[in-house]
């Protein structure tokens, strides 16, 4: 099995192995993914993180020993928390994202086979959380107003399922990547009354098919990515836009998983 890193900020994942294929989904600083077959400079990949399978150039991934993935899978529990932050090597800077992981990471350095990197910023040990809903809230508010993007998981660019995912990794709950495929983990919630912060609203189209997510947060509202993350009300119809003053989703349930 060939293992390869993402050791830049940032790498779009796509449909197709072509720089003109849409961008399904992108890989941030310190995740894996294993190498399933190659065309050229192609890699198709399946993302370690959530089994999400696509298309990389292998010019923007480095690859890893079974040692030294030991070794991750064993360390790699610290998440950045900063917006944006640059990590040093050689003396050289360069950013990272929020949700980015840290490998080896011991409060200051990380690690990537044989290469160090110096962070000071603002970091979780996953490990560590105790209060999971009072975190979710501030983790949810990082990110308001970032642009929407279709197959994005950074502040610069999120699309919703996205959003719930790169909150959910730096509490320390992994979930799969998209809306349809999230619904199934954790436990029916029955009225939006009974809800709390964290819990994870579904919405559906006119045919019943899962199509947006967000995370339900104080005061009957929910934080999601439409157009731009952002607050709207949540009712047992769905979203109601504080903006428009309309109904923007219908509401299919809503789960809880911690």
């Amino acid at each position: 099995m060939e293992l390869v890193i993402c050791n830049l900020s940032v790498i779009p994942v796509r449909k197709e192995a072509s720089d003109k294929s849409e961008m399904i989904t992108q890989l941030l600083f310190g995740e894996v993914a294993e190498v399933l077959k190659k065309d050229k400079q192609w890699q198709f990949i399946r993302c370690l993180h959530d089994d999400y399978t696509g298309w990389i150039d292998e010019k923007q991934i480095l690859v890893i020993s079974q040692k030294f993935y030991q070794k991750y899978e064993e360390d790699h529990h610290s998440v950045s928390l900063e917006l944006t932050h640059a990590v040093m090597k050689d003396d050289r800077g360069f950013p990272i994202l929020m949700g980015s992981t840290l490998p080896c990471y011991d409060g200051l350095t990380l690690k990537i086979e044989k290469d160090n990197y110096i962070f000071n910023g603002f970091a979780s040990d996953t490990r560590e959380i105790r209060d999971r809903e009072s975190m979710v809230e501030k983790i949810c508010f990082k990110y308001l107003n970032s642009p929407y993007l279709w197959g994005g998981r950074s502040p610069f660019g999120i699309d919703c399922s996205g959003f719930t995912q790169m909150v959910y990794k730096a509490i320390g709950i992994p979930i799969k990547r998209d809306a349809y495929q999230q619904i199934d983990h954790g436990t029916n919630i029955d009225f939006v009354e009974t809800s709390k912060p964290g819990d994870l609203a579904f919405f559906v189209n006119k045919e019943g098919k899962v199509i947006h997510v967000g995370i339900v947060i104080k005061n009957q509202q929910i934080i999601h990515a439409s157009g731009l993350v952002r607050i709207d009300k949540l009712d047992n119809n769905g979203i109601f836009n504080t903006q428009t003053k309309k109904y923007t989703h219908q509401l299919k349930l809503i789960k809880r998983l911690f």
